[in-house]
């Protein structure tokens, strides 16, 4: 039985640490947490979340791509749990793209990250993974890699003006986006 996980907020301290290594990844415990990560992505809404996210400083986020009312138009995939994840390649190609985040509740930023990048991870079984992900899963994937290294979407903006309440998101950006 998997449980709701309490989601830490910016300003918390554990938001700026990088995370440490999972060794033993059949450990209960760990396996718990994959699970209860699970339940409390899909229930706030996301999209994906860390385990720091969670106050777990563990080298451990879910992909958990889908529509949903913060991400509309989100595409579909199965969540995934990613156990000491690396970037291992990117594209030369930088684009911008609307970011939120469960830790920082109420605002949206325009944050460049890379359109394609190689990963590699190791998935609950303990087998060694690696994909090529783009567009928006590649930019959840590097907004989750970025918590276990103590680094928030924020952090990223290039400038104040990038960054607008959820209210001005959901009436200017979702709702024009038809």
């Amino acid at each position: 039985m998997s449980d709701l996980l309490p989601i830490i907020q910016i300003g918390n301290p554990i938001l700026r640490q990088q995370s440490t290594s999972i060794d033993n990844i059949h450990n209960q415990e760990i396996q718990k947490l994959i699970d209860d990560l699970i339940t409390t992505v899909a229930q706030a809404n996301g999209v994906g979340i860390a385990a720091p996210q969670t106050a777990e400083s563990y080298r451990l986020f879910i992909v958990a791509s889908r529509p949903n009312p913060r991400y509309p138009h989100a595409p579909e995939m199965a969540p995934t749990a990613m156990i000491n994840p690396k970037i291992i390649a990117h594209s030369s190609e930088i684009v911008k793209g609307w970011e939120g985040c469960l830790s920082v509740p109420g605002i949206r930023g325009f944050v460049p990250r890379y359109q394609a990048i190689t990963v590699e991870y190791t998935d609950r079984n303990g087998n060694l993974q690696q994909q090529e992900l783009t567009d928006f899963v590649a930019r959840i994937f590097q907004h989750e890699y970025d918590h276990l290294e103590g680094i928030l979407f924020v952090d990223r903006l290039e400038s104040n003006e990038d960054k607008i309440t959820e209210a001005e998101y959901q009436e200017r950006i979702v709702n024009q986006v038809l």
